[in-house]
């Protein structure tokens, strides 16, 4: 089964009172079994428009992030993120097919 994934893009305009959000998201995520794959770190832009910060979450499947999402805990911390900055968010099914072959 294809994990899932939330991949996120934030330009955060007040840290100070972004911060709330980041420290309760981590109780929300392992409810949902979800982990860190990409946060913030060294990026370069080498094609089209970025923000300052990039986020990418494995779920074990795209339902489970889904319903990350749409739980109560979760909606409820958007409302404290929100005032602070501004976001894109998609959520994806993994690929588990074929891969390409060396050679």
């Amino acid at each position: 089964m294809a994990k899932g994934y939330w991949i996120g893009r934030v330009d955060v305009n007040n840290d100070e009172g972004y911060k709330p959000y980041a420290v309760a998201n981590g109780p929300i995520f392992r409810k949902w079994g979800g982990r860190f794959v990409v946060r913030a770190g060294k990026f370069t832009t080498v094609e089209g428009a970025s923000r300052t910060r990039n986020v990418v979450i494995e779920f074990p499947d795209y339902e489970t992030a889904i319903g990350c999402f749409n739980s109560p805990e979760y909606q409820a911390n958007i409302k404290v993120r929100q005032p602070h900055s501004v976001a894109d968010l998609i959520i994806i099914e993994g690929y588990d097919g074929p891969q390409p072959q060396d050679g």
